[in-house]
């Protein structure tokens, strides 16, 4: 519950930092810190019990308790942090002729850092009071008595139903998938490895039928085998129970055993099936650990063609439990539009294929909402029609504009969040606390996935692990096990192949998070709803998302009466940007993410004001049409991430090299004029897009020693700057990205360390890759032109189509644009054949993408020229 949405997690660790000599506190104010971080650590681990009890399960103190703690946890965080904002002397660069007035300056502030520490000596007082108050609430309470051992409540599982589904309701299952999963568990053409035990694991989202699936399979095949049992697992199973099921359904025992442990149940039940044909099985699965116990009752040594039937949502148990050769995953995918149809129709009109005409319409767009997931369908179809009675078409519209943005309180959506919300609580913490943050996007939006990492590193969700790699790849790791648990929908792109660069929350999904998020003070959504239109002056509110859809619905927005001064996050959607509050009235904001807003027309909003954000660490200003940014963005030296991907700025201040925390730049190829002292910028990790038209700037670039990818365009190259790049930078184990204006030859002793090699050419141009060149690329992405390339080799007698990547020796994936205007078409089809023929002979046998641009008409013949 609590410890998702808390600031325990980094408050901690600052309160620890306090503690170091260099800030010098008072010997009372740091036994203070002392006793604080003392009686924090004891409720942090209170609130670690909480967080494993789903909140309707826990009692109403527990809550209130839990809440105390969190909205404590944030205002000491944001009184730690002013302090060291005040005490820190920032990251300013110190040169020769400014080091007299630093000096000067350094003396007059020790008399204000002398008050800001009698400042924290104050509020360290002040909180600890509060604090105390809390813990005596907690043993009042009995808070680890409590949550360690909650009283069991008598609920039914909302799966139960899923297993004695009829035969006629199966829309989308019966004569279609249910052949798919018993084809996998059929003969694969050898005889030996029918008999062998073979494991198929079904894997997918909650709510897409998985158990309904199997059941229907399990009951049209389970008169085949000698012996069978389906057994639902679930989360916090009990591996003695799993075995005791099993040995009941099979037939071992009448009535449950006693006195056996997990070793003796294990024993019973091998010895058991030794020599029987069995089909087994175990449904929603969540733990690698129990699947590896759950496992050793299944000898491999079995050969009378038993089977085991395993499903899960998670997309690493399903690998493991369908570990062997012989084994199969079966990816659940949603229903095709015709099966949703059917589905919905029959559960509300009674029959599969007609629906009255006034409903055609909102119908599908209602289709569209649920994703394919018959979960949802089934829930929605429920409110819509009940005792027969089909509701009114303006009642449907209602519903429509509900979905995503706050269902309706109903039993059947209950079941239905309270299934979803399985997912959520079997995730650990930090992963909670991030899939929470996405109720900051609205629905049906296409949500980035470095933005949303960027995002999560500047409100501290992501900490450092053992492992030596960076936030952002730590972050990266985050992303994907929200993707390998079904929480989220990645999005590939459609110029790499299988790269992931964005994700999408099916709504349903996104209405249980944004009710968690709500509970939770988490997210505070102005989406036009009736909750969110009930703010409170009185209230604390820690993040906020304007999601208004229609310019009517801000007339009567609540923001206005409402303080931002704890707002730590706040994003805004066009048009609810007219919510947004003047930027100066903000006091602890650490990301303010304005994408895709129109600020030019916004009188109240100052871009000078953004210099007052002093704790900001994200600022997203992409495509808002500002032409500039002002001087005061030197101030901010906690920021971490500036994306000013915007086509109207084409210059960046002289304050910006200021920034020493920055570790992401955004650009557009317009900015074309940069400050001198790049290089100050040593915490940049990703730099795009900057020109690199001076032999400087190279420079300036091989002191960013952080530097992992990088988007370099080039005007005007010339070998004295390719050679300066290469010198500068070729040492560095990042991703490449670079623009040409025409040749790029890579040589031997180039990037040597470079993982991932990206050129996009401006004007049309050719890339070649010597012998010995970038050894450890493994991923090449570039464009070349046929026209140039011809030209090229005309002067050197070369081979003009052949980029040689056969002398890239690690090349694991490779993707070729190739720009054919200017050659006849049979040089064009020719360059191709070749193109391919040299890549499919690499011995890596890289997977391989190659598009012409403009195709090749088929009727074109061989003496045309290829025009634009």
């Amino acid at each position: 519950m609590d410890l998702a949405t808390g600031a325990m997690g980094t408050l901690l660790p600052k309160l620890a930092e306090l503690l170091n000599e260099e800030y010098k506190l008072q010997k009372g104010v740091k036994e203070g810190v002392k006793s604080l971080e003392k009686e924090m650590q004891s409720m942090h681990a209170a609130l670690r019990k909480v967080a494993r009890v789903p909140r309707d399960q826990l009692d109403e103190q527990v809550k209130l308790w839990a809440g105390e703690v969190r909205e404590l946890s944030f205002d000491m965080e944001d009184v730690v942090d002013k302090f060291l904002l005040r005490v820190d002397d920032g990251t300013e660069p110190t040169t020769k002729s400014n080091k007299l007035k630093r000096l000067t300056e350094k003396m007059a502030g020790l008399f204000t850092k002398g008050k800001t520490r009698h400042e924290i000596g104050d509020a360290i007082n002040e909180i600890n009071k509060q604090v105390q108050e809390v813990a005596s609430r907690r043993d009042r309470y009995d808070i680890n008595n409590i949550v360690a051992n909650p009283a069991p409540v008598t609920t039914i599982d909302p799966r139960l139903r899923a297993l004695y589904t009829e035969v006629t309701e199966l829309v989308g299952i019966a004569g279609g998938r249910d052949e798919e999963v018993m084809k996998l568990l059929m003969d694969d053409g050898d005889g030996m490895s029918t008999k062998k035990l073979k494991t198929v694991s079904v894997v997918g989202f909650g709510g897409l039928g998985k158990t309904t699936l199997v059941k229907t399979v399990f009951d049209k095949i389970k008169g085949d085998y000698a012996c069978s049992a389906f057994v639902p697992v679930g989360r916090n199973a009990d591996a003695k129970k799993v075995f005791t099921d099993i040995l009941l359904a099979v037939g071992k025992y009448g009535s449950p055993p006693t006195g056996l442990d997990e070793r003796q149940l294990i024993d019973k039940l091998r010895e058991y099936l030794e020599n029987k044909r069995y089909l087994i099985v175990i449904d929603d699965i969540w733990d690698k650990e129990l699947w590896a116990i759950i496992n050793l009752a299944f000898s491999s040594s079995n050969n009378f063609g038993s089977r085991l039937i395993t499903t899960t949502r998670i997309v690493s148990v399903a690998k493991l439990c369908s570990s062997s050769t012989h084994d199969s995953i079966y990816q659940m995918t949603p229903l095709s539009d015709d099966d949703s149809k059917r589905l919905f129709y029959k559960r509300i009109f009674s029959h599969e294929s007609e629906c009255p005409h006034e409903f055609k319409n909102v119908s599908i767009d209602i289709l569209k909402k649920c994703g394919g997931v018959p979960l949802a369908i089934i829930t929605i179809a429920s409110l819509l029609a009940s005792d027969g009675l089909v509701k009114r078409e303006d009642e449907w519209h209602v519903l429509l504009e509900s979905i995503g943005r706050g269902l309706k309180e109903d039993p059947n959506v209950e079941q239905m969040l309270k299934i979803l919300s399985f997912s959520y609580y079997d995730l650990p913490s930090h992963l909670k606390t991030c899939l929470l943050y996405l109720s900051m996007f609205p629905e049906d939006c296409e949500i980035g996935k470095d933005q949303l990492i960027w995002m999560w590193i500047a409100e501290s969700f992501v900490q450092p692990g053992k492992e030596k790699i960076s936030l952002f790849e730590m972050g990266e790791t985050y992303f994907n096990e929200l993707v390998n648990r079904n929480m989220i929908q990645p999005v590939y792109s459609v110029f790499g192949v299988g790269q992931v660069y964005g994700c999408r929350v099916h709504d349903m999904v996104l209405d249980l998070i944004s009710s968690l998020s709500r509970e939770e003070n988490f997210v505070t959504i102005l989406n036009g709803t009736a909750e969110s239109d009930s703010m409170s002056s009185e209230r604390k509110y820690r993040r906020m998302s304007l999601q208004y859809a229609r310019k009517e619905e801000l007339e009567t927005t609540p923001l206005k009466s409402v303080s931002v001064l704890q707002v730590r996050s706040i994003a805004a959607f066009e048009p609810a940007i007219d919510l947004m509050p003047p930027f100066s009235s903000f006091g602890v904001l650490r990301v303010l993410d304005l994408t895709g807003c129109n600020l030019g027309v916004h009188g109240n909003l100052h871009l000078r004001e953004l210099g007052s954000l002093l704790h900001l660490r994200y600022l997203g200003l992409a495509k808002t049409g500002i032409s500039e940014l002002p001087e005061e963005i030197g101030k901010l030296q906690f920021l971490q991430v500036l994306d000013l991907r915007v086509d109207e700025i084409e210059g960046l201040p002289y304050s910006l090299i200021k920034l020493g925390k920055l570790m992401c730049l955004l650009l557009f190829r317009s900015c074309k004029r940069f400050p001198d002292g790049l290089g100050n910028l040593s915490s940049l990790e990703v730099l795009s897009k900057i020109h690199g038209d001076s032999v400087s700037t190279a420079n300036e670039l091989g002191r960013m020693v952080n530097l992992r990818k990088l988007d370099i365009v080039f005007d005007n190259m010339t070998p004295e700057l390719e050679e300066a790049f290469v010198e500068s930078l070729g040492g560095a184990g990042i991703a490449w990205k670079f623009t040409f204006p025409r040749l790029l030859v890579i040589r031997a002793n180039g990037f040597r360390q470079l993982l991932s090699f990206a050129v996009v050419f401006g004007t049309p141009g050719h890339i070649v890759f010597q012998p010995e060149a970038t050894p450890k690329v493994q991923m090449v992405d570039i464009c070349i032109s046929l026209r140039v390339a011809k030209e090229e080799a005309a002067a050197n007698a070369g081979d003009w189509f052949d980029p040689r990547m056969g002398n890239l020796s690690s090349l694991r994936d490779v993707e070729i644009d190739v720009t054919s205007s200017g050659v006849t078409v049979g040089e064009a089809k020719q360059a191709e054949a070749a193109l391919e023929n040299s890549l499919r002979a690499h011995p890596n046998r890289p997977i391989i993408s190659v598009f012409m641009r403009p195709p090749i008409p088929q009727d074109a013949h061989d003496d045309d020229i290829v025009e634009e």
